[in-house]
């Protein structure tokens, strides 16, 4: 049997929003941006060979009552969500093109456990881990 990761999702609090941020400011592509009545269903890769998509969603019907969508959007905001991690060839360079782009660090590169990482996050409060490949 062959399976694999197709979708990723994350929960923002705005899809137009987090595509600006994904695509104009960490170079993701749009894959997919569908809507069934007020429901979007959109995915963004990222730049390099692809792989899976990751889905940027509202917490909200028909999928979530309006209690539960409050509560995730808490969560999201306060970083409490499992971070991301982008893979990068050089993690200071990727950085300081992110950095042009008006992404704000939560920690600067820093070489640890043999490579180098940084932290951001995006605007409804996702925590992302910039790690450099292993060479």
């Amino acid at each position: 049997m062959n399976q694999s990761v197709q979708v990723v999702g994350v929960y923002v609090r705005d899809q137009d929003e987090a595509l600006a941020f994904y695509v104009d400011k960490l170079g993701f592509r749009v894959h997919t941006d569908v809507r069934n009545g007020d429901y979007r269903w959109l995915t963004v890769q990222a730049p390099g060979p692809a792989s899976f998509q990751l889905g940027l969603f509202v917490p909200g019907p028909p999928v979530h009552d309006a209690a539960t969508a409050q509560a995730l959007q808490a969560m999201v905001a306060k970083g409490a969500m499992p971070p991301l991690v982008l893979e990068v060839d050089d993690c200071r360079a990727a950085c300081e093109r992110m950095r042009a782009q008006g992404v704000e660090f939560t920690q600067e590169p820093v070489d640890r456990y043999g490579t180098v990482d940084a932290g951001f996050r995006d605007p409804a409060g996702n925590g992302w881990k910039v790690i450099q490949s292993r060479r």
